[in-house]
C-alpha cells in the first residue's frame, strides 16, 4: 500500500509520500507520538520516573507540615513553618555557613514553601521531564535534575541568599538542557524546541522579578547547569546512552535518598 504524506508526530513538518523518515528531525513516519513524548514507554521507562521525584516532592511537602505549620495570611492555605523546613534541608548561607548543611544544595530541591509553590512546580516537571527523557534518556535526564539542581542552589548560595527551598532549580536545569539540544539540533525542530524554551525562560523571569520571594539566582543557576550537563552529557541522535551515564545516574540516586534520609534521621542542628 502507498504512503501518504503525513504530519510528523514530533515536529509536525509534512513527511512526503516517498520520504520513511521526517527531513526536518529524522522521526520514523511509523512513530506513534505517544511514544515520542514517553507515554508508552513512560509506564515501564518515562513515567515511573517522574512519578518518583514528585512522590519526594509530596512526601517531604507532608512531612514538613507535620512538623510545623502556618497559615498563608494571602492563600490561606497551611504552608510548612521555617523550623521544618531547615530541619529537612533547606537551603542558604544561613543553613551552610552557619550550621555546615552544604547538603542541602541537593536536599532543597525537595521541599517546598507552600501549597502553590509545589503545585506549580510539579505542574512544571509533568510537562518538562518526560520531554528531557525523550531527547536525552531517563540516564543524562536523572543526572541533569539532581546536578543541575545543586548547582542552581550553588549559585544561589554564592549570591547570598540566606534561606529557600523549592524543585525550582532542578525544573530549570530541565529547561537549560532543553535550550542546549535545540540550539544544538538546529532545523526545523532543534528550532522550535529552542523558541518554545526559550518562551519558559522569558516568562519564569518576568514572574521572578515582578514576584517578591523568586529565587532568580537559583533558576539562573539551574539554567546554566542544564546547559552545561547537556553539552556534556550529550543527547539521543549525538551521543546514545553508555555504561558511564547509567552509573551516574544510579549515583545521583544514592545522593538523592542519602540525602532526604539523612536530613529527616541524621541531622543534627
Amino acid at each position: 500500500m502507498e504512503n501518504r504524506a503525513v504530519l510528523c508526530p514530533r515536529c509536525r513538518q509534512i513527511i512526503g509520500s516517498e520520504e520513511s523518515v521526517c527531513s526536518s528531525c529524522g522521526t520514523s513516519r511509523s512513530n506513534h507520538w505517544w511514544k515520542l513524548i514517553g507515554i508508552t514507554r513512560g509506564a515501564s521507562e518515562t513515567v515511573w520516573l517522574v512519578r518518583a521525584i514528585i512522590t519526594l516532592n509530596i512526601i517531604y511537602f507532608a512531612i514538613s507540615i507535620l512538623l510545623s505549620t502556618k497559615v498563608d495570611s494571602l492563600s490561606g492555605f497551611v504552608t510548612p513553618g521555617k523550623n521544618s523546613l531547615f530541619m529537612l534541608g533547606a537551603s542558604g548561607t544561613i543553613p551552610i555557613d552557619k550550621y555546615g548543611r552544604f547538603w542541602s544544595l541537593l536536599t532543597a530541591n525537595y521541599l517546598h514553601a507552600g501549597t502553590l509553590h509545589l503545585v506549580f512546580n510539579l505542574m512544571a516537571l509533568r510537562q518538562l521531564a518526560p520531554w528531557v527523557i525523550a531527547e536525552y534518556g531517563n540516564s543524562r535526564m536523572a543526572i541533569i535534575y539532581t546536578f543541575g539542581g545543586i548547582l542552581g542552589y550553588f549559585i544561589s548560595y554564592i549570591a547570598g541568599i540566606p534561606f529557600t527551598v523549592g524543585a525550582s532549580a532542578a525544573i530549570c536545569s530541565l529547561i537549560g538542557s532543553l535550550l542546549y539540544f535545540g540550539k544544538s539540533r538546529g532545523g526545523v525542530y532543534g528550532r522550535s524546541v529552542y523558541k518554545e524554551v526559550g518562551g519558559w525562560v522569558v516568562s519564569l523571569f518576568i514572574f521572578g522579578f515582578i514576584f517578591p520571594g523568586i529565587n532568580n539566582w537559583a533558576h539562573g543557576g539551574g539554567i546554566l547547569g542544564g546547559i552545561m550537563l547537556g553539552f556534556i552529557l550529550g543527547y539521543n541522535g549525538k551521543k546514545n546512552e553508555g555504561v558511564l551515564h547509567h552509573i551516574l545516574a544510579i549515583f545521583s540516586f544514592i545522593l538523592t535518598v542519602g540525602a532526604l534520609l539523612w536530613a529527616l534521621f541524621g541531622s543534627r542542628i
